[in-house]
């Protein structure tokens, strides 16, 4: 599971990934070339929140 926020946004996908697996989830910025919208607004992403599996 992946997520990809901005930093407002942040969060919420971590709480959702947590719920979800039941795991600490890992965070990773986004390099400033890829050009992805957040899921929950149309601001640029700035994290990829995701599962360990």
């Amino acid at each position: 599971m992946e997520k990809t926020v901005c930093k407002e946004h942040v969060e919420i996908a971590l709480d959702i990934i947590v719920d979800e697996t039941g795991e600490y989830p890992l965070l990773e910025e986004l390099s400033t070339s890829e050009h992805v919208t957040c899921e929950f607004c149309e601001a640029d992403a700035t994290y990829i929140v995701s599962s360990k599996n």
